[in-house]
């Protein structure tokens, strides 16, 4: 042992006194980014990025993978090129330049974009420790040390893909809500009024009053529509519930949208259109390829979705013996479950917006049937493989049957004075929903725990990095 390192010590003591230069005689490098390469080919050029992969070959030849955020490319090092000092301590997730001509890989070869850089001279820019980031984790990693090496694993050519295709589905939505003349707009998260119930806000003390982080921005876009017509926003919501399963976060990207002067059909119309046309623009942008990479079977589902009354989903769990965990069957005003939800969305194999809630099981501002005001105009959108990803329901335009809202659930309307005015002030039948992007992406990416979907996960047993 203690003659090898001494060998290792001699070799790296060598290797200091080997150094490479840039060669002035030839053409001046152009820096480009990895994406753009293909227009280069046969020219110089430089390019910076990180070690994604590296493979020795001797001791003149190294084959290196370079990652720059918009690709990868391969590069050959020789020569003295894989002799310097700090060509031996190169490793995985070093910063690195380099420059050469990028020729086309021969016949028969393959390399990532059909290229590769042949160096002429490279240089370091940060380096990192022997083994990269297999120091902190890998693939056989279990679960706590990945989410607790986020920062690293996001390096990782799988969870980079879903990052790319959350940042196009971000745009997809900005560009369906833009054609569709929506405006957008930016609530406050820092709230004194809840909106899914009390028992999952988190409290904090606003300078000296109790306030909370928003569940959602609903009621204020309610009171935007009379200024600006149909409005959404993108932000960001939280649930204090101690939720463990895999399609439940903490902290979640809530896109919402309220729509004046509509009916309840035409509510649905709304949300089979933002799932089809979202979805559609993804596929078509420059990372469509990456959906059906990670999810090869992925499909704009057919329109019209399926509708579902709650009463008559009722009738299916009990017809194919889907009963709750005591053998009984689901009765009227039973919340279902996710566990029975999901397997009678999987059975039925189809996108279902299932309606009419009953009243009490559902939040203070939605609006009754004309049938029944004991049901509600309310939807939840469920999907194959993830179950809901859409809550939405007409909002109650009276002033009258709100106050009865607030009094059923036991909520003081002071704080919510502003919103008692938009029914005072030109009330109208509106109506609105929030769709959540985690869940979103679990559909279109098939990934099977909403943890995989978001840069830093936030759960009921995590709050880092």
């Amino acid at each position: 042992m203690l003659r090898k390192r001494n060998a290792v010590l001699k070799t790296l003591k060598k290797a200091k006194k080997i150094t490479i230069v840039e060669d002035a005689s030839l053409p001046p490098a152009t820096q480009v980014k990895i994406n753009k390469l293909e227009a280069h080919r046969g020219q110089r050029v430089k390019v910076y990025g990180w070690v994604h992969r590296l493979r020795r070959q001797g001791k003149t030849l190294m084959f290196l993978v370079l990652r720059d955020g918009t690709g990868f490319l391969q590069c050959v090092l020789t020569e003295n090129q894989c002799k310097t000092y700090e060509a031996l301590l190169l490793s995985t997730e070093s910063s690195i330049c380099v420059y050469g001509t990028l020729n086309a890989v021969p016949e028969g070869k393959t390399a990532p974009g059909g290229h590769e850089l042949n160096a002429d001279y490279w240089e370091i820019v940060g380096r990192s420790p022997a083994g990269g980031v297999d120091n902190l984790l890998n693939v056989e990693s279990n679960p706590d040390v990945m989410y607790q090496n986020r920062h690293m694993w996001i390096r990782g050519e799988n969870m980079s893909k879903v990052l790319k295709v959350r940042h196009a589905a971000i745009k997809a939505f900005r560009d369906h809500y833009y054609d569709r003349d929506y405006v957008e707009v930016t609530p406050p998260t820092m709230v004194q009024c809840q909106v899914e119930g009390g028992s999952t806000l988190f409290k904090f003390n606003y300078f000296g009053e109790e306030a909370y982080l928003t569940q959602s921005s609903q009621l204020y876009l309610e009171t935007c529509i009379p200024a600006l017509g149909n409005v959404y926003c993108i932000a960001q919501s939280y649930r204090a519930e101690s939720s463990h399963t895999r399609r439940h976060l903490s902290e979640y990207t809530h896109i919402e949208g309220e729509l004046p002067f509509i009916t309840f059909a035409e509510l649905l119309d709304a949300l089979e259109d933002l799932i089809c046309d979202t979805a559609q623009r993804i596929l078509d942008s420059k990372y469509g390829a990456i959906v059906l990479d990670v999810n090869p079977n992925f499909k704009i589902p057919a329109r019209p979705f399926k509708r579902m009354n709650y009463t008559d989903a009722l009738v299916y769990l009990k017809e194919h013996n889907i009963t709750k965990e005591d053998g009984t069957y689901y009765e009227f005003g039973d919340d279902i479950p996710e566990a029975p939800e999901r397997k009678m969305t999987d059975m039925i194999g189809e996108p279902i917006l299932l309606c009419r809630f009953p009243r009490e099981m559902k939040s203070f501002y939605m609006q009754p049937t004309p049938e029944d005001e004991n049901l509600t105009e309310s939807v939840d959108l469920l999907l194959p493989n993830v179950g809901e990803i859409i809550g939405g329901s007409m909002r109650i335009h009276n002033e009258q049957t709100l106050a009865e809202g607030f009094k059923r659930e036991g909520i003081s309307p002071e704080n919510y004075y502003w919103y008692v005015d938009q029914r005072k002030y030109g009330t109208t039948p509106h109506g609105g929903y929030g769709l959540g992007l985690e869940r979103y992406l679990m559909w279109v990416l098939q990934c099977n725990n909403i943890r995989e979907t978001c840069l830093y996960p936030r759960t009921a047993d995590r709050c880092k990095p």
